[in-house]
């Protein structure tokens, strides 16, 4: 999962600083400790010196280094155990004073071998909702959060249901994508239909979600996505053109591309090509995208290449959105 550079770059800084913090606590305590307790600091000086004295041990020669060793280890376990004793009396842990690891399985350093630990994933997924809250209010945007109250319970000819119950089915689909992302049939959803109907709220429920378990979430609007494609092409030589090569490799390598408003871009060769690459290259990679549009798939049936379409209808989930404006509805309930 290809974090962003800069959402890596911070939240290894903050697990650097997490650390610096740790050890500077726990030598604070141990000075406290020290300045109550003197013998503490002559037992773990003695400690650390047996540690060394039963290495020395099993490497002499000339003589059986067994009993050398277990003369070492008694010693050390006598001495460790006056100190827990110490410790004790004083109303710490007898671990109290050592220098343990946050995470005992990469030992703070972030990583496994070459995988991400876990407590780094944290740490990115909680720097990527902010990235993303930049974009999308993402302050009160979740499924919990979500109400249908606002959407007419009158039945639509049109569409066989009411508006209502459309957007519950709606929702059910946002949420189990969401919530099982990578592990449903579900790759792709397309978010069709006129403004203020809940799409980008949606799409921000997911976005929210699947970041939170630990996934790259890039969210960005037609507008800005086409205009780096762009600056890729006509600018590669430049500070701007090589941003747009990042920016562009954001889009086509993360594990969830949230493309927001497609269509109100205007509709040039270099546009179409743009998005025929990036919807292809995530089929290809097996990558999952969100797309919302206002346009219904007539109209993009009208605007688009029918390779780009194609791909659109056939390895997409379509999610008509239909009824009143919701920003109107509210506001007039007012």
């Amino acid at each position: 999962m290809p974090y962003d550079a800069n959402v890596l770059r911070r939240a290894t800084q903050r697990l650097e600083d997490q650390n610096r913090r740790r050890r500077d606590q726990i030598e604070h305590l141990r000075q406290d400790a020290y300045a109550r307790q003197p013998r503490l600091e002559q037992l773990d000086r003695r400690i650390q010196g047996t540690m060394a004295g039963l290495v020395a041990a099993a490497l002499r020669k000339g003589e059986d280094p067994a009993a050398a060793v277990r003369a070492v280890r008694e010693e050390n376990q006598n001495l460790q155990r006056e100190r827990a004793v110490l410790l004790g009396a004083m109303g710490l842990p007898e671990d109290a004073l050592d220098d343990k690891p946050a995470c005992p399985l990469c030992r703070d350093t972030g990583w496994q071998g070459a995988s991400m630990c876990r407590c780094l994933k944290e740490l990115c997924a909680q720097e990527q909702i902010k990235e993303l809250s930049k974009l999308l209010d993402l302050g009160e945007q979740s499924f919990d959060t979500f109400s249908t109250d606002y959407y007419s319970q009158a039945f639509d000819p049109r569409h066989g249901i009411s508006p209502r119950e459309h957007m519950v089915m709606n929702s059910n689909v946002c949420w189990n994508y969401a919530h099982k992302f990578g592990r449903i049939s579900t790759k792709n959803l397309l978010l069709s239909g006129p403004p203020g109907l809940g799409k980008t709220f949606l799409s921000a429920c997911i976005a929210r979600t699947v970041s939170e378990n630990g996934f790259s979430v890039v969210y960005d609007t037609a507008v800005n996505i086409f205009n780096q494609f762009e600056a890729r092409k006509f600018h590669r030589d430049s500070a701007d053109g090589l941003d747009a090569w990042d920016e562009t490799r954001r889009y086509l390598s993360c594990d969830l591309l949230i493309l927001d408003d497609l269509g109100r871009e205007m509709t040039t060769r270099l546009t179409q090509s743009s998005l025929y690459e990036l919807v292809n290259a995530r089929l290809v990679a097996d990558k999952q995208t969100v797309v919302s549009t206002n346009l219904s798939l007539e109209e993009l049936e009208q605007r688009y290449d029918p390779p780009i379409v194609s791909r659109l209808k056939g390895e997409y989930e379509f999610l008509e959105f239909f009824g009143e404006d919701i920003r109107l509805v509210r506001k007039n309930r007012l």
